[in-house]
């Protein structure tokens, strides 16, 4: 088997760079370990940039979005038991919309599908080979048979336990990373949500998040050790919890229910240099993590998408290989101020363990200052509705 692009992941950065990479003429095949009905069902956050929505318009998904997506012009920030709005609109002119990754994936195979995209899932043992050379090519077995798939370049969109990043020798790759002390709690509940907007809570009990999916789907968060188990909390314990975290305006109409899902998730700041090797390419979380505090997951493959895409794009063309051999350098470059903001969010927000009254007290001084001054609003706005591609 043949093709020019060979991706293996397929969630939705995988999907998105086919969908724009079919677009162009350019042939793709999409490499996929699990079933489409898991890569489908797995529940994301879904707080997408301006510039990752504009991305989804330009590769012909956008319609769903336009019209189940909710539009959020700004963002809650609580501490000391008191709330202000950072407006979005005020300070950048533009906005961020809730959709959900589920989503996001959804009209992303229905787009691959309708227009002939070959999708190979449950593919197992999956092998970049000959990467440095002008024949790659990857190997990968199904049905108790050895496949391989000759291309151009393989795309590495295979999350951060995937192989690509393992293909580059340890000589070469850089990891940078921080482990947080603690994890978030999360639970699902089909309810309306305490607010039309995100909260972020600073709490002296730990981080808290009130967050949602639509009208009547709601995703709460709250901080927990990293020694924590999911058994441990009944939803009546975690409501209670969640209570004392929020301001009292937001605790005193959270309408509670039966949670559909509930799960504890670490954190971790994760970064891998460089994010080429020969005809490897590196995407999303093959390449880097950043912890959910400040949104920047997905669209972070996002704007990876976009940067390779276009380089891809205009190689094809006939325009040359300039945007492939910058694409690393260009890449990281926002990477790294993304993974800035998100540490900020979760240094700022979260409690940890050995911080004490001093850190708490300072950690409030911070949401104060922002509180009261335009240049940090306008600096934490800039940086959630997302910075430039």
């Amino acid at each position: 088997m043949r093709t020019q692009v060979c991706i293996i992941g397929g969630g939705p950065s995988g999907l998105l760079l086919g969908q724009l990479l079919h677009l162009s003429g350019i042939d793709t095949i999409v490499l996929e370990r699990q079933s489409r009905a898991y890569v489908k069902g797995r529940i994301r956050a879904g707080v997408l940039e301006n510039g990752t929505c504009s991305l989804l318009e330009k590769a012909g998904v956008g319609m769903r979005l336009r019209t189940e997506g909710f539009v959020h012009n700004g963002t809650f920030i609580a501490a000391a038991g008191r709330q202000f709005r950072i407006d979005f609109q005020k300070h950048t002119g533009k906005s961020v919309t809730v959709y959900g990754q589920t989503e996001v994936t959804r009209d992303l195979y229905e787009a691959r599908e309708d227009h002939g995209g070959i999708i190979i899932d449950e593919g197992q043992h999956v092998l970049p080979c000959n990467v440095t050379t002008k024949s790659p090519y990857v190997t990968y077995e199904k049905n108790g048979a050895t496949h391989r798939i000759d291309c151009d370049y393989v795309i590495g969109c295979d999350g951060f336990h995937g192989i690509s990043r393992q293909t580059i020798p340890d000589a070469v790759r850089s990891e940078f990373e921080k482990v947080y002390p603690f994890g978030w709690l999360g639970v699902l509940s089909q309810t309306p949500p305490v607010s039309h907007e995100l909260i972020y809570a600073n709490h002296e009990r730990g981080f808290a998040l009130c967050s949602m999916r639509n009208e009547n789907l709601s995703r709460y968060y709250i901080q927990t050790p990293l020694s924590d188990h999911v058994d441990h909390w009944s939803d009546s314990r975690f409501w209670d919890e969640l209570k004392q975290r929020i301001p009292e305006a937001a605790a005193d109409t959270l309408i509670t229910g039966e949670s559909l899902e509930k799960s504890i998730a670490p954190l971790r700041s994760f970064i891998c240099e460089p994010m080429r090797w020969g005809s490897l390419f590196l995407v999303g979380d093959a390449a880097h993590i950043v912890p959910p505090t400040g949104a920047k997951g997905l669209n972070l493959a996002f704007s990876d998408v976009h940067y390779l895409s276009e380089a891809l794009i205009a190689f094809y063309a006939g325009d040359g290989d300039e945007g492939l051999e910058r694409y690393s350098k260009t890449a990281l470059a926002r990477v790294w101020k993304a993974s800035r903001f998100s540490w900020w969010m979760t240094t700022t927000l979260h409690r940890f363990p050995d911080q004490g009254d001093f850190s708490q007290r300072m950690q409030e001084a911070e949401i104060a200052y922002l509180e009261t001054s335009s240049a940090a609003q306008t600096a934490l706005a800039e940086n959630y509705v997302g910075l430039a591609f």
